[in-house]
């Protein structure tokens, strides 16, 4: 006995688990469950709360015993069964039928989507028959936030063929009846299976049709090796009623292969090598209602191929070569499904589909359309699902869809379409479900969506766009990696460590720039130096703390607030400050690192820098970095909104259209200036390591020369691969979006948030807390401090006298004298200064003053002129004292 039990479950990990089917039978062979064939290559749309949209791909599924129909996974939650499926099975007449029936009836009353109230503001959505309102963010998230689980409810879109399934193809007969057991056929064949008048050769080997009794009503040849279906093949099977034939190698079908089959109603001719059809292939076939004929490569038909197909309601065409229609269903009265997924279709004329009046399902999706003429669809007045996707369309005829008022579901994604008009979607009236994914709509408004008052689902490219659309519940994508719904910043490590980051390099900027007063330096210019990069820091830091604060403000609701922020002054003004930062930071490491470079490696050919010239250049980089950063908001006619392009304001990766300028400008900043800037830096500090290194043995003792030369390589080392970790992650980026890869918006976020602040939170480290200036600065106040403390009991305290002179290139002092020469002493270099009282004069001799209080005995030591090599020594170790 045959049992068909039907389990339906309840959603435990998802709410889009919506049925498992469970199917049993006591057949012979207990290896060949109950199967349902999946013929349609179709991806069910899936709407999970917790995460993007995800494509089940559904062919080949098969149904067994024990195996749920479409399980939750961790990853992956389908919404439905199946979007076209085509079954195939051997049940007695009828039983099938009544099966599917009840799952599509399940799967349409189930998913059937109610109206949305007009009580509620825009925005928001009832909880079923309650009062309350909740918004958009709030539904479909896997959180019962109605009380009544009404906002968890018809989360899937099962528009378009689920809800019309049944109104088109009926609902049959629950009384399956009973078959025997027994064979019914009398001889059959050696490797086939037979059970009261149905035969089953699945994978038999067989090279030709085999001869059973004339009585047999269903008759499976798949996964054999026939090549030819000749004349009058099947003549004597004039009770066939199911013909399954894919899987073959079938190359010709002779124009009287299926004559005298007038009773069958399914046949499959998929996954063979078909190439043209004749006409009046199928002209005794009068209750065919499924012919499947997919993967094959049919490049010729016309509309004579059909002739006598007067019952067919499905027509599945499905990766074939097709080129062109000629009023197709002419010979087809009834077809009800046309599905032409996946050919090589280049136009559809005004007749193309002249005589298919009778369509629910029209698919044209993966084919080569780029032109449909303004009347193609004027006769499909029933026609319930339009699929376009994937195609060459460049522009949509105004007046297309005027026509299809009773359309539920509209797909257009993935064309080259340049612009939509405003009034195009205005007569879909019933329309639940719209696609436009992989569409820059450069002129998106509300307009375009606002007569769609039964809109449930929409599908944009851009998660940005779904605030144009906020009457409509389920809206996808709902995140761009960095923005969604809710939040400005979409991961909560982002919205921790914006003010992390933020505080960290606030603090660290502002503490180098007051802690400088402290440092008496006689280079003046080198501190001014340090002090302007801390700004330019500093500025990242204000930047990353504005993002923090306008995150809190749209906290929960930001989708509401989206494109106002996005196109509002404050988003370009700090995307401009963090551009000046960046640029500005750029541009003084470079010259800092130059001025290093040539003073260590050129020491006796370089001009040291005066006050006139560090002012200028200091001053020529903030008006070059200021134009940089500002130049997009001046000529916004040729940049366009080029700061709010996303939620963080900043330029780094955009997924919207950029001008000519804008992207030229893009490419000169990161790849041309940042990319050179970078290199000048790795390159010089490898050059100076080198050649303190070559110096270093010939003026230093050998163990100390490997001490300072590991210590220096430590140094620049961590200048270097802080610059690495910040801008190589960028030029990537760059390089990638210039060769259009597709780039998550997740990375863009983090690069903006961690990577691109690198520089910022960490140079205070690297150019002062840490070298050597200063943390004798820090000991000497904690010595003064000490110092004081017997003071205050009445005890005399010995000051000590220390004025720091940074390592900047030879300068001379007020009298014309060189300073700044180290004096070794016991293998250690001691920091030198000149002496306070100028008046004294020197005559070429630098007089240097060693104070050491209890353990350090005072001495003042003199030196004459050097001879100019081992000057040149001492000159480079004095300019590398700092980095140590």
């Amino acid at each position: 006995m045959l049992l068909l039990p039907v389990r339906q479950m309840v959603a435990t990990e998802s709410p889009y688990t919506l049925l498992s089917v469970e199917l049993a039978s006591d057949r012979l062979d207990p290896a060949k469950r109950l199967q349902a064939l999946l013929l349609q290559r179709r991806s069910t749309r899936v709407s999970h709360p917790h995460g993007p949209r995800v494509d089940c791909e559904t062919f080949g599924v098969l149904f067994t015993h024990g195996i749920p129909v479409w399980t939750s996974g961790s990853q992956h939650r389908c919404a439905f069964l199946t979007t076209r499926a085509i079954f195939r099975t051997k049940l007695p007449r009828g039983t099938m039928q009544a099966y599917v029936a009840v799952i599509f009836a399940y799967g349409v009353s189930a998913l059937n989507i109610t109206e949305e109230k007009a009580s509620c503001p825009l925005g928001l959505f009832p909880c079923g028959n309650l009062t309350v309102c909740l918004p958009q963010l709030l539904h479909c998230n896997g959180i019962d936030d109605c009380g009544n689980q009404a906002d968890e409810e018809n989360c899937g879109d099962n528009n378009g063929w689920p809800h019309l399934f049944d109104k088109y193809f009926g609902m049959p007969s629950y009384n399956t009846g009973t078959k025997s057991n027994v064979c019914l056929l009398g001889v059959v064949p050696e490797l086939c299976q037979c059970r009261d008048l149905e035969l089953d050769c699945d994978g038999a080997q067989l090279q030709d049709i085999p001869v059973v009794a004339m009585n047999v009503t269903m008759m499976s040849l798949q996964m054999n090796q026939l090549q030819i279906l000749r004349a009058n093949t099947f003549f004597k099977y004039q009770n066939l009623q199911k013909l399954y034939l894919q899987h073959n190698r079938i190359r010709d079908v002779s124009p009287d292969a299926f004559r005298g089959l007038y009773n069958l109603t399914r046949l499959y001719l998929s996954y063979n090598k078909i190439s043209v059809l004749m006409p009046g292939v199928f002209r005794d076939l009068h209750k065919l209602e499924w012919l499947i004929l997919e993967n094959n490569n049919i490049h010729q038909i016309s509309s004579m191929t059909f002739s006598g197909l007067n019952s067919l309601v499905l027509l599945v065409l499905l990766n074939n070569s097709l080129t062109k229609l000629d009023d197709i269903c002419r010979e087809m009265p009834r077809l009800n499904w046309l599905d032409l997924e996946g050919n090589l279709i280049e136009t559809i004329g005004n007749v193309s589909l002249h005589s298919c009046s009778m369509l629910t399902v029209l698919v044209l999706q993966r084919n080569e359309i780029s032109n449909i003429h303004e009347q193609a669809f004027s006769v499909l007045q029933k026609l319930g699902e339009l699929d376009l996707s994937n195609n060459r369309l460049v522009a949509i005829p105004p007046n297309l869809f005027v026509l299809l008022g009773d359309l539920l579901q509209l797909n257009i994604s993935y064309n080259p379409i340049v612009e939509l008009q405003v009034d195009h979607f205005d007569k879909l009236h019933k329309l639940k479900s719209l696609s436009i994914e992989g569409i820059e709509i450069e002129n998106i408004q509300r307009r375009m969506f606002e007569p769609l008052k039964y809109l449930t689902h929409i599908y944009f490219k851009k998660f940005q766009y779904c605030g144009y659309a906020p009457h409509v519940r389920s809206c996808k994508p709902n995140t761009d990696g960095i923005s969604s719904f809710e939040d400005l910043l979409a991961n909560i490590v982002l919205r921790v460590f914006v003010w992390v980051v933020s505080a960290t390099t606030c603090f660290g900027n502002i503490f180098v720039i007051c802690m400088r007063s402290y440092i008496r330096s006689e280079n003046k210019l080198h501190a001014m130096c340090i002090i302007s990069l801390c700004c330019a820091d500093g500025l990242m830091g204000i930047y990353l703390f504005m993002i923090g604060a306008y995150d809190l403000k749209f906290r929960g609701e930001y989708n509401r607030h989206a494109q106002a922020w996005m196109d509002s002054s404050q988003c370009q003004v700090i995307g401009s400050l963090a551009m000046l930062s960046t640029e500005v930071s750029v541009l003084l490491l470079t010259y800092l690192t130059l001025e290093k470079y040539i003073c260590i490696v050129y020491p006796f050919q370089y001009l040291t820098p005066g006050w006139r010239r560090t002012v200028t250049i200091l001053l020529g980089i903030w008006v070059f970095g200021f134009i940089v950063a500002f130049l997009p908001l001046a000529c916004k006619g040729l940049f366009r909104n080029f700061y709010g392009t996303n939620g963080v304001c900043f330029p780094l990766h955009s997924e919207q259209p950029e001008t000519l300028w804008a992207h030229v400008y893009s490419i000169v900043i990161f790849l041309g200036l940042n990319l050179v800037a970078f290199l000048i830096i790795v390159l010089s500090y490898a050059s100076m390591f080198y050649n303190i290194q070559r110096t270093g043995t010939q003026t230093t003792k050998y163990s100390n020369h490997i001490k300072k030369e590991v210590t220096i390589a430590k140094r620049f080392f961590s200048i270097v691969i802080t610059d690495s970790l910040c801008w190589i992650p960028i030029f990537i980026l760059k390089i990638l979006s210039l060769l259009q890869v597709e780039i998550p918006g997740t990375i863009s976020s983090w690069v903006v948030i961690f990577i691109l602040p690198i520089n910022s939170a960490l140079n205070p480290i690297l150019y002062t807390l840490t070298t050597r200036p200063f943390k004798e600065t820090i000991l000497q106040v904690w010595a003064n401090y000490r110092q004081k403390r017997p003071l205050l009991s009445g005890h005399p305290a010995h000051h000590p006298s220390l004025t720091w002179q940074e390592m900047w290139p030879l300068q001379e002092n007020s009298h014309g004298f060189t300073t700044g020469h180290p004096l070794e002493t016991t293998g250690t270099l001691a920091k030198l200064t000149p002496v306070e009282n100028p008046t004294e004069g020197y005559n070429d001799i630098t007089t240097c003053t060693q104070q050491q209080k209890q353990h350090t005995v005072l001495s003042v030591c003199s030196q004459k002129q050097t001879a100019p090599h081992t000057l040149a020594h001492t000159h480079i170790y004095t300019q590398t004292n700092e980095l140590i």
